[in-house]
C-alpha cells in the first residue's frame, strides 16, 4: 500500500482504481443516483415503520454505512486527482508568466501547452 498522492502513483497513467473512481464520480453526480439514494432511504423508513425485526434494521443501516464509506473513498480519489491537475496547471501558468516577464526561452510555454489537458491523463 502506498501513501502517495493518487495522481503521483505510476506517473501520468491512470490505473484501474483511478478509472473506476472517475466512473463512480460521474455516476454519483447523476440524477439517477440521487433517486436511487432516495429510494434506499425510503426503504429504510418503510422497514422501520413496518415493525420489521431489529436484525433487518441493523442490516439495512449497515448496508447504507458501507455504501457511504465506499463512495467516500472513490470520490476522494477523484477529487485528489482533479486537485493535482489544477495545481499542475497553475504552476505551468505561473512559470510561463515569469518566463515571459523575464524574456527568457519558451520552455515554460511548452509545459503550459502540455498542462492544458492534463486532467484527461490523471
Amino acid at each position: 500500500m502506498t501513501m502517495q498522492h493518487p495522481a503521483a502513483r505510476g506517473g501520468y497513467r491512470r490505473g484501474r482504481f483511478d478509472n473506476f473512481s472517475e466512473t463512480a464520480s460521474n455516476v454519483t453526480a447523476s440524477p439517477f443516483f440521487y433517486v436511487v439514494c432516495l429510494l434506499l432511504i425510503a426503504g429504510f423508513v418503510v422497514i422501520h415503520f413496518a415493525g420489521a425485526a431489529a436484525h433487518w434494521l441493523i442490516f439495512v443501516g449497515d448496508l447504507m454505512t458501507a455504501v457511504n464509506l465506499l463512495l467516500l473513498a472513490l470520490l476522494k480519489n477523484s477529487e485528489r486527482r482533479a486537485e493535482h491537475a489544477l495545481q499542475h496547471k497553475l504552476d505551468a501558468i505561473a512559470a510561463a508568466l515569469l518566463e515571459q516577464h523575464e524574456g527568457r526561452g519558451r520552455e515554460a510555454h511548452e509545459d503550459l501547452k502540455k498542462a492544458i489537458r492534463i486532467e484527461r491523463q490523471l
